[in-house]
């Protein structure tokens, strides 16, 4: 089901899966950005997100004062959440958001409960959030119908999934 209660952001939520996939959608202003977190933080409490995704390409630079906000009252209110698993999606060329993004998932490592992973691309992050679900193709149809669709990195080839045998 697609969510546009927070114009800032684009909004897809799977109550089967107990997913919710975001991405940012105000361009540079970034005026809005602690509201929208904030309005996005209650919205997967009230809809019980089990798994989230993340994409934070289409997000301008993270300010210091935002990366402390982050740290000091958005994370730790999110680890209130029911989340099992997070997949943040952060191109290569997103290097400082990397970083910063990175910076504070180390200070709040030793009371995160739940799995946190980084993909390139939005396809194969969800793809490994759901365990290949086969409701990811609905899903992918229903974004793409809604916010168009989600662009092949370059080559056209997407990140491959490691498969190891368990013992």
């Amino acid at each position: 089901m697609i969510i546009n209660e927070i114009g800032e952001l684009l909004m897809q939520h799977s109550e089967p899966l107990g997913l919710l996939r975001t991405s940012w959608a105000a361009g540079r202003d970034m005026s809005q950005f602690r509201g929208a977190l904030t309005r996005a933080q209650g919205l997967a409490k009230k809809l019980g997100v089990r798994r989230c995704l993340l994409e934070l390409d289409a997000l301008p630079d993270i300010s210091a004062y935002d990366q402390a906000w982050l740290a000091t009252q958005w994370i730790p209110n999110s680890l209130q959440l029911s989340l099992q698993q997070v997949v943040i999606v952060l191109s290569p060329r997103r290097i400082y958001n990397q970083q910063a993004v990175e910076g504070l998932l180390l200070v709040a490592r030793p009371f995160i409960k739940f799995d946190v992973q980084f993909f390139s691309q939005p396809v194969a992050g969800l793809r490994w959030l759901t365990d290949y679900s086969p409701l990811v193709p609905e899903l992918l149809t229903e974004w793409d119908a809604a916010f168009g669709p989600t662009p092949l990195p370059p080559g056209g080839v997407q990140e491959p999934r490691a498969y190891y045998d368990r013992y």
